[in-house]
């Protein structure tokens, strides 16, 4: 239980101070920000604590549409719609788009929200090997006889951090005559030149049709979602997407927050650029001590143990040292492969970074999984 602000520094309940937190999605370090801060209070005054209503209804305010259009910029896209998180984007999508005679390709390894809305839609599923190129094209072959043929994948994988192959999935896409679903929630603010995500990273903007994301990990981490794309989809979710029909307004207080986290980052890509120095770093320094790292180049770093109880011993002996870190075993992850899952800020200093490698260095020895 944290008794402080989120950040690199925390306190917790129990007595604990100085405690150095890698397990935060902050990537950007924006939720404690004074900018952000100043911004959500600048709303909570002017616009009150909160809508009691939904959408549309009577719970529109000009915060929303404002950012819904700086949401549609960032991304280049035509239109936004707000969520009251990314979860609910995900659940409202596939529902509203896609019929009984159209077909949605899953990435196996796609999120549980992505999955969860997949499961509300009557459209014919396919899931495809993850990140497996040879399967998706066998799979869109035999979708072929469907309406439509919608390609859905993490950008960035959160379990694994890895990334997935946009340019490749976009040119099967076109090859089929598919469009494309990304959910961007671990891209969005920091991956690519100016943190417009995994299709600015691998130059896809003007391929993926569709991309859903959220305000509460880099985007200052207080709540909410959206879907940006084409307006006439935006459209056709305000009048048939059931969480955005059923659910109160975004608080104005998140939507200032969110708000001003887009205004930092589209002033200056220095935030976004500041993660890649870090998270080499942290894997460089980490693949030397002799540990394995999945993914490549993300900043969640996935310390890969293999047995459910070493993950959970090695992360309560990193607290003890001072370092905040989580062990995943099944069911999040597959059996045979508990991690300790790591996750770069912007904010990490270098002496965190390097305090944090020579606590695993040690408590790896100490429990074996090191030499």
């Amino acid at each position: 239980v944290i008794t402080s602000r989120q950040g690199p520094h925390l306190r917790l309940a129990g007595g604990g101070a100085g405690i150095i937190n890698f397990c935060a999605n902050n990537y950007l370090g924006l939720s404690s920000h004074p900018e952000v801060i100043r911004a959500a209070v600048e709303a909570l005054e002017k616009f009150g604590a909160g809508l009691s209503s939904v959408r549309f209804i009577c719970g529109t305010q000009s915060i929303h549409k404002d950012l819904e259009e700086k949401i549609a910029r960032f991304h280049q896209r035509e239109d936004a719609i707000l969520y009251a998180s990314c979860f609910d984007a995900n659940a409202g999508i596939f529902e509203a788009l896609l019929t009984p005679e159209d077909a949605v390709l899953s990435d196996e390894l796609n999120h549980a929200s992505i999955i969860d809305g997949i499961r509300l839609c009557k459209a014919n599923k396919y899931r495809y090997k993850h990140m497996d190129m040879q399967d998706l094209e066998a799979k869109l072959k035999e979708a072929q006889k469907h309406r439509l043929r919608l390609v859905a994948t993490d950008g960035a994988f959160s379990m694994d951090g890895d990334i997935a192959p946009l340019r490749e999935i976009c040119q099967l896409a076109q090859k089929y005559d598919a469009l494309v679903f990304i959910d961007e929630c671990h891209a969005t603010g920091f991956l690519g030149p100016n943190g417009r995500g995994t299709d600015e990273l691998l130059g896809v903007m003007d391929k993926v049709t569709i991309i859903n994301s959220t305000l509460g990990k880099a985007l200052g981490g207080a709540a909410g979602g959206y879907t940006t794309g084409p307006k006439p989809l935006i459209d056709l979710l305000r009048q048939r997407s059931r969480p955005y029909l059923f659910s109160n307004s975004l608080p104005p207080a998140v939507v200032g927050c969110a708000s001003k986290a887009l205004d930092l980052l589209m002033e200056s890509n220095a935030i976004a650029q500041s993660m890649a120095a870090k998270t080499q770093r942290f894997r460089s320094k980490m693949t030397a001590a002799g540990f394995t790292i999945s993914g490549k180049d993300h900043p969640i770093c996935p310390v890969m143990l293999g047995d459910a109880r070493l993950a959970s011993v090695m992360a309560e002996d990193m607290l003890n040292r001072g370092i905040y870190v989580i062990g995943f075993s099944y069911p999040v992850v597959p059996k045979g492969k508990a991690r300790i899952r790591v996750q770069i800020s912007a904010v990490h200093s270098d002496e965190d970074i390097d305090r944090c490698v020579e606590a695993f260095t040690e408590v790896g020895r100490k429990h074996g999984a090191l030499p």
